[in-house]
């Protein structure tokens, strides 16, 4: 669960002093460096989005302490500990559909050899296997995995598209992130219809696995 701090606003006075900085910072934050793994570690510790941490990153000069404290004082981070346990424990699951024309072999973590022995969690794996065969288009694990620079690419795409150049310049936007959004949702395992249960999504089913 997110926890949410609220930020004294600043005084008047100190806040004119501090504006030159804050135009600053900017610029500043765009010559940054993050690399992957950061993003990652940061990741770990927060339970934030990849965006969210990759930006608090660069808005901190890549101080992992400070992009921590900044998630959290957004509300974007987790205030205890969980987030940060590192699963280090999971299974191995393999699914080949009839004919044997699609193999699936998938990686699922958790936190403990005692979940991982269980038949819940090894009951669990197999039917993510098998949903993972049943949605070729699945590339990422949750939204927040899904690559910024993809969905860049795919915005200039949709903008560019004869419909929406059509529409008025004011709606076209919604449109796009309309479009974006659903595309999201079909590229995230989490988001799919569980095939057992079309009225559950996989993040539902993961949920009531590990509750």
């Amino acid at each position: 669960a997110a926890s949410v701090v609220d930020v004294p606003a600043p005084k008047e006075e100190k806040a004119e002093e501090a504006a030159p900085e804050a135009e600053a910072a900017p610029e500043a934050a765009a010559d940054v460096k993050i690399s992957a793994k950061d993003v990652k570690a940061l990741r770990e510790a927060t339970g934030a989005g990849m965006m969210d941490c990759k930006k608090a990153l660069k808005e901190n000069g890549g101080d992992i302490d400070a992009a921590t404290d900044a998630l959290r004082k957004k509300g974007l981070a987790s205030a205890d500990k969980k987030a940060g346990r590192i699963a280090s424990e999971g299974a191995v699951a393999t699914y080949v559909h009839a004919g044997s024309r699609i193999g699936v072999m998938i990686e699922v973590n958790c936190e403990t050899d005692f979940v991982a022995r269980g038949d819940t969690f090894k009951d669990l794996c197999k039917d993510l296997a098998m949903q993972v065969a049943a949605c070729p288009q699945v590339d990422y694990v949750s939204p927040e995995d899904v690559d910024p620079e993809f969905l860049a690419k795919e915005r200039e795409i949709e903008m560019g598209k004869e419909d929406i150049q059509s529409k008025p310049e004011a709606i076209r936007p919604k449109i796009v992130q309309g479009r974006l959004d659903k595309l999201v949702n079909e590229k995230a395992l989490l988001q799919q219809d569980y095939i057992k249960d079309t009225n559950k999504t996989v993040q539902d089913v993961v949920k009531e696995a590990v509750a």
